[in-house]
């Protein structure tokens, strides 16, 4: 099955329909060694991914602010 799947994905470029789960189930298992513990979180990887949000939207708010002063200042408006 694997040999003849490889074989016709190297021939024509296409695969099979029972070849896409194989290659699909090969890169999840190079990636994946098992199923993350939804029960215990990453705190440090929530806080870092909190943590970057916030960041990147006091960015933005700033710029926008820093925007706002500049676009006012060059009409007259202020």
């Amino acid at each position: 099955m694997v040999k003849k799947t490889l074989f016709l994905l190297l021939r024509t470029g296409k695969r099979s329909p029972q070849g896409t789960s194989f290659h699909v189930l090969l890169s999840l298992s190079v990636f994946t060694s098992s199923k993350p513990d939804t029960s215990r979180p990453n705190w440090l990887r929530v806080g870092l991914a909190f943590g970057a949000s916030a960041f990147l939207w006091a960015l933005l708010f700033k710029q926008h602010s820093s925007d706002v002063r500049e676009y006012k200042a060059r009409n007259g408006l202020e």
